[in-house]
């Protein structure tokens, strides 16, 4: 848009335009031989007070300048194996001899000065020195990390505990701990134009589908935005439709259960700074699972899945009913519990519906505020919330006791499936004023209206809703009922893997 186009009729005219004009920044530059010009250079380039700069001669007088990071390089192991080996260095000046002095066991050579600075920022000292035109880069990045420990939102009574952290070369080593395959592909992007986060693809070669591999990292590379903080960042450009009703990308923070997702044919996607892995792509039945369904028996597997979705359902769908019920159709509740609420509803002020939306309301402020309040005081606002404010509302005749049993149940039938909670709670709420303004018809309607969208929505090309839709009777086995493990012979084929049989 600065120039006009008919000064450059030919593509390639204009290509070397511009990267003549860019190469007078210095991030496009290369290492120069002269020591002063490359330090001075790599200085604009890092003006941070954080970022030093050590200067040292060898055994030959020859000079020498490292830039590192203070507070993410392990400067004693900076010291042991890159300033002590070559200040007594008296050899040439070759980058392949210096690295083979140094002691490091990561060191590698690069001339860009864009790409050395980023080495910096990242944690990896850059070492330049007289006479070469190349910089040597040294792997002695220390990042504050939290320990392996068992995460809070994915507690398990049998299995294993580990979970994944903050560090992305820490969670790829714990998938790597998992599979000892050289099948196993890791391959790191960056992504974040800022932020420079280092995201982790990882699939089994032979085993994932190749068109999901290719277009999920043709997805990575496209992300063009200033800071990637968590994977759920990447969740929003890795979805085929991003204002989807339903989440479109699984999310787990067990390595065992994403090593598990990757040998069935998945795509894992693990982003710097988050303990939330992805995995691509996504059925919905996925949440209806757990890791410790496979370390019980099949029976009992079977009985805990049915009962996930039970709650599920009951929570969405019983206080739509509720206000549906009173409203337009009395006989769907037995006589008994019918002059129960009546006796319990005729001095409350507020409608039907405006009195369970108001419940609904502070529940979620209760929510919310639990969450955001430190621990203890959180504590004690449930109480409150729980004891004090609801039998005061009831006494007072603001609330009847059949709304706050009914809220307070449906709440709880959420959390039995917890990744899908922010789904849910919208359709409860959606399903909750359809029935209010139109009654059952409309809570029928809706409901159609989502199972239809379910059905026909589709991500790198698997159904959201298999083995369902469409019928997979074989992959039925290890949906919402669970067979023995020993019947589980082939992997799902709605994932289309190239390589079906998992066991002989």
């Amino acid at each position: 848009g600065l120039f006009p186009y008919k000064r450059f009729p030919h593509p390639f005219r204009a290509r070397e335009f511009f990267l003549r004009a860019f190469s007078y920044c210095p991030c496009m530059k290369n290492v120069n031989e002269k020591l002063d010009a490359t330090a001075a250079a790599m200085k604009k380039l890092l003006p941070a007070q954080d970022i030093l700069q050590f200067s040292f001669s060898d055994g030959t007088g020859r000079q020498y300048v490292c830039f590192f990071a203070d507070a993410i390089t392990d400067k004693d192991l900076l010291g042991e194996q890159v300033f002590r080996p070559l200040m007594e260095y008296r050899g040439e000046a070759r980058a392949k001899e210096i690295a083979a002095h140094v002691t490091a066991p990561e060191v590698r050579t690069e001339r860009a000065l864009g790409k050395l600075a980023a080495e910096v920022l990242a944690g990896n000292p850059v070492l330049l020195w007289e006479g070469m035109d190349e910089g040597l880069i040294a792997g002695t990045k220390k990042v504050p990390a939290r320990a392996v420990s068992e995460p809070p939102t994915d507690v398990a009574i049998k299995g294993p505990r580990e979970g994944f952290v903050e560090d992305v070369k820490l969670n790829t080593a714990l998938v790597r701990k998992r599979l000892k395959t050289g099948e196993l592909k890791i391959e790191f992007l960056t992504v974040g134009r800022r932020s420079q986060t280092a995201v982790a693809v990882c699939w089994l070669e032979g085993t994932s589908v190749q068109s999901a591999v290719d277009g999920v990292k043709e997805k990575l590379s496209a992300i063009d935005i200033d800071n990637v903080p968590d994977s759920s960042y990447l969740a929003r450009f890795l979805s085929d439709r991003p204002y989807s009703l339903v989440k479109q990308v699984g999310t787990t923070e067990k390595p065992d259960i994403f090593c598990a997702k990757i040998a069935e044919g998945r795509v894992g996607v693990i982003a710097d700074g988050s303990p939330i892995a992805l995995t691509l792509p996504y059925m919905l039945v996925e949440d209806f699972q757990s890791s410790e369904d496979y370390f019980v028996p099949a029976a009992r597997a079977t009985f805990t899945r049915f009962l996930r979705l039970f709650a599920l359902l009951v929570a969405i769908y019983l206080p739509a009913f509720y206000i549906a019920s009173q409203l337009f159709k009395l006989q769907l509740l037995p006589v008994k519990l019918l002059l129960t609420i009546a006796g319990s509803i005729q001095d409350i002020p507020l409608s039907p519906s405006l009195e369970m939306l108001l419940v609904l309301l502070v529940l979620e402020v209760l929510n919310e505020a639990s969450i955001r309040m430190p621990k203890y005081v959180g504590m004690a606002l449930s109480v409150v919330g729980a004891l004090v404010l609801g039998e005061t509302a009831v006494s007072a005749g603001f609330v009847s006791t059949p709304a706050i049993i009914i809220v307070a149940f449906s709440g709880i039938g959420l959390y039995a499936v917890p990744n899908l909670i922010e789904e849910t709670s919208v359709l409860r709420l959606a399903m909750l004023l359809v029935a209010g303004s139109v009654g059952t018809y409309g809570i029928l309607l809706l409901s159609g209206f989502v199972l239809i969208y379910l059905v026909s929505t589709e991500n790198y090309g698997v159904p959201l809703a298999a083995p369902f839709a469409p019928l997979t009777r074989r992959d039925l086995r290890d949906a919402l009922l669970k067979y023995n493990l020993a019947s589980l012979k082939t992997r799902p084929a709605a994932l289309g893997s190239p390589n079906r049989r998992r066991q002989k």
